[in-house]
């Protein structure tokens, strides 16, 4: 039969890199809400073949980032600030996850995150598609799904670019998280072609994270990223005209929990990423709800578009959800979902979502506990 809320407080593990952020996070949550603490399994123990469950426990799937070896191991790369090598992490990483479902299934433990969830939102393409199909509004794009054809460099991307009237198109590795390898591509008169990126490209062609946005300004410099980008999937959007926020483009990074919206941050950059940590700023939560207010549109409208994304991943607990408010404040499209979009330190919950005064782990933790009353005895057949 089915555990019941009499039976006790939720037993729960963390599948993580020990002593990570991430982890740490969680395990302040757990405390903070009177549980024991989270049973770490360590990625570096799964990727070993080591993943073990106990009867009954509820198992968080965290990100495997942040650890040089678990790094290597997932794309044999021996310096964690190099780009490629993002296909062999997926099909890794996702081969990972699938052992951790196998071995919780066996154990008789429950899972937060649905593998088959993680793979799509994994693969920008696919994600896209599922979107897309599902009638959330995303930016137009030409690879989007599984019978989009290959981006094998940089002439399909000009072709594609032209054959859809693109001139302005974000080009992202299918993998990539944080920005990484990503380029904002655009064309002018005269076949002038120009980026903004955060990939270096040393001597021997090698690319590299930096933690700065630089400019491409020749189509040979901006091709030879692409093509080195290529063998490891592409995918292709149209990069939209965004709202501003004192004179610097903004989006915003909305977590949803058990398909509510409970928390919000703005970004803001005077580069085409916001990410935070490539230099982008938090921006001012309630003059954005002042702007979309005085456009007349509705928040509450744009929070909703969010939770839309968030039901085509139903079995996963928890979503980051990057939502593009477009010129005017009037419209808004989502731009990705993210399996681990919550690594928001001291974000506090939206008014009336439930999470308020509580973190983004700590709405997680709180969605554990209200699932686990909402559990009743099922008799045996």
């Amino acid at each position: 039969m089915s555990r019941s809320a009499s039976s006790g407080p939720p037993r729960l593990a963390v599948v993580g890199n020990p002593g990570s952020r991430r982890v740490t996070l969680f395990q302040d949550a757990v405390a903070a809400a009177g549980l024991p603490a989270a049973r770490t399994v360590s990625w570096l123990d799964v990727l070993d073949g080591g993943a073990r469950f106990l009867p009954g426990e509820i198992v968080r799937i965290e990100s495997p980032g942040e650890d040089a070896e678990v790094d290597r191991l997932l794309r044999d790369a021996a310096d964690p600030t190099r780009v490629e090598g993002s296909a062999l992490w997926y099909a890794r990483f996702t081969a990972a996850v699938r052992e951790v479902a196998r071995a919780a299934a066996e154990a008789g433990a429950g899972l937060l995150d649905d593998p088959a969830d993680i793979a799509v939102l994994f693969d920008k393409r696919l994600c896209h598609g599922v979107l897309d199909a599902a009638g959330v509004p995303v930016p137009a794009s030409p690879t989007s799904g599984r019978a989009a054809p290959p981006v094998r460099g940089w002439d399909d991307v000009r072709a594609l670019m032209a054959g859809h009237r693109m001139p302005r198109v974000f080009v992202k590795p299918a993998h990539g998280s944080s920005a990484s390898g990503v380029l904002a591509v655009e064309t002018a008169g005269g076949g002038r072609v120009r980026a903004a990126t955060s990939v270096e490209r040393d001597p021997a062609g090698r690319l590299y994270n930096s933690l700065r946005v630089r400019r491409c300004t020749t189509e040979r410099e901006v091709a030879a990223i692409v093509d080195a980008l290529a063998p490891d999937g592409l995918h292709i959007e149209r990069w939209l005209p965004k709202a501003a926020q004192g004179g610097r483009v903004a989006d915003l990074r909305v977590v949803v929990v058990d398909g509510r919206a409970t928390h919000a941050v703005v970004r803001t950059s005077r580069s085409p990423m916001t990410n935070l940590h490539l230099g982008g700023a938090r921006g001012d939560l309630d003059q954005v709800r002042a702007a979309v207010g005085a456009a007349g549109a509705d928040w509450g409208r744009a929070l909703a578009v969010c939770e839309q994304a968030a039901r085509v991943f139903p079995d996963t607990l928890c979503v980051g959800v990057d939502l593009l408010p477009l010129t005017g404040w009037r419209r808004f499209s989502v731009g990705e979902v993210n399996a681990f979009g919550d690594l928001l330190p001291r974000l506090t919950g939206l008014p009336g979502s439930g999470a308020e005064g509580l973190d983004t782990y700590a709405a997680q933790v709180a969605a554990v506990l209200n699932r686990a009353r909402n559990t009743r005895v099922t008799p045996a057949p």
